[in-house]
């Protein structure tokens, strides 16, 4: 649910993701259509921006698609995109393409999460990897940022959870900026809070960190009295109609070394 006050007035709001996005009157004019002059009338609330002006810009400033619909209902017209329930019959293509992905990316980790990183769908290999994690961290709405930061969660078997923590807090922090979102801020500041790791990044009993990935920061994380390393990818739709959609994210974990890949391969039946 967007927090944006709808008493703001829709140019103020446009004028802030203009800034925001660091893009002049002018560039926006030229990219939409438009004049620079009447770009300042709609963000002075001189001009009254139409329909597609809204939507237009909206999408020349890559405004999220929740937020989109919020600048639409403070300028006075009717939300364009609809939030479908994923559990809903219209979206059954869409779960059955889902649960085909994470499948086949098997023996490797895989899971989808909404806007607020609760997880909706994983897979096998993800499974495995949450083993041991206390059922509490478990129960339905399971929160990726929660399971893997809790100390109860991921966060004690993670080699370099200094710099794996950093950096997801450095991701939601970004996204908060974008999305403006109380459930989202609550949990950050709920996970923001729980103990960060004392020493140097890599180091467990003495043992050294694992083998530096060069191309992109690794999550070095003990399983069953071995040591993994991943590198993470987030794949998102394109061009999403639905907000649904729109906030949805197919993350993946992809073997950062050979003793990783083939120590997964083993696992399959």
């Amino acid at each position: 649910m967007t927090t944006v006050a709808l008493d703001t007035g829709v140019g103020p709001l446009l004028r802030s993701w203009r800034e925001r996005r660091r893009i002049s009157q002018l560039e926006l004019a030229l990219r939409a259509g438009s004049s620079a002059r009447h770009i300042s009338f709609v963000e002075t609330g001189r001009s009254r921006p139409s329909e597609e002006m809204v939507l237009r810009l909206a999408e020349h400033l890559e405004v999220p698609v929740r937020e989109r619909n919020a600048l639409l209902v403070v300028a006075g017209y009717a939300p364009h995109y609809a939030e479908t329930a994923l559990d809903d019959p219209a979206m059954g293509a869409l779960r059955d393409g889902l649960d085909r992905l994470l499948r086949g990316y098997e023996p490797y980790p895989a899971f989808v999460v909404d806007g607020t990183y609760t997880v909706v769908a994983a897979n096998q290999g993800m499974t495995r990897l949450l083993e041991g994690v206390p059922d509490h961290l478990l129960a339905p709405q399971l929160n990726a940022m929660r399971l893997t930061l809790h100390p109860e969660g991921l966060a004690p078997r993670i080699r370099n959870l200094r710099a794996w923590r950093a950096d997801l807090l450095a991701q939601m922090e970004r996204q908060i900026a974008l999305v403006r979102s109380a459930g989202l801020r609550a949990l950050y500041e709920e996970v923001a809070a729980y103990p960060a790791p004392a020493g140097r990044d890599g180091e467990r009993d003495g043992q050294p960190p694992s083998a530096s990935v060069p191309f992109a920061l690794p999550l070095v994380i003990e399983h069953d009295g071995r040591v993994l390393s991943f590198v993470a990818s987030i794949a998102t739709f394109n061009t999403p109609m639905d907000v649904t959609v729109a906030e949805l994210a197919i993350e993946t974990l992809l073997p950062a070394d050979p003793d990783t890949a083939a120590y997964l391969r083993s696992l399959m039946p």
